[in-house]
């Protein structure tokens, strides 16, 4: 036979050795269940540290209950000394001297209004009597002609 119509047996190849990937989802998975990890150890670090708080403040309460009811219970009172009495002694701080009252309002604290003090306007009609400076002006030039 032939040999060119013998086919050739090719080479064995190795097996291939699969490469170990590192995918991201994976690495957030990891560092997502770390995360949980803490933070269900913090929020049971919390509920202990509360359980442990209101277990102080229930014992506290309690002790002040009891104190309070040691105090509040009735007892005699002491009987004065009636040997030493009281004598109150004169002051020796000078007596305050009086002043009068300032009752008047002095003149630069007035509210000045329209040149006329607040005694002078009877109402606002008086504000409608008041000549404005066009009507001034117009009594000037009448008093002049007239002259």
């Amino acid at each position: 036979m032939n040999q060119s119509h013998c086919l050739i047996k090719p080479p064995v190849k190795k097996n291939t050795i699969p490469i170990d990937l590192k995918l991201h989802s994976d690495i957030r998975a990891v560092e997502h269940a770390r995360f949980a990890h803490q933070v269900a150890e913090k929020g049971r670090l919390i509920k202990q540290y509360k359980m442990e708080r209101d277990r102080q403040q229930k014992l506290e309460e309690e002790e002040e209950i009891k104190r309070l009811r040691k105090e509040l219970i009735p007892k005699a009172q002491l009987m004065p000394y009636f040997d030493r009495p009281f004598v109150p002694r004169r002051s020796e701080k000078q007596p305050t001297v009086p002043r009068e009252p300032k009752f008047c309002i002095p003149r630069h604290k007035k509210i000045k209004c329209c040149r006329m003090s607040c005694n002078d306007m009877s109402g606002p009609s008086q504000l409608q009597h008041l000549p404005s400076s066009v009507e001034k002006a117009e009594a000037l030039y009448k008093n002049r002609i007239l002259q």
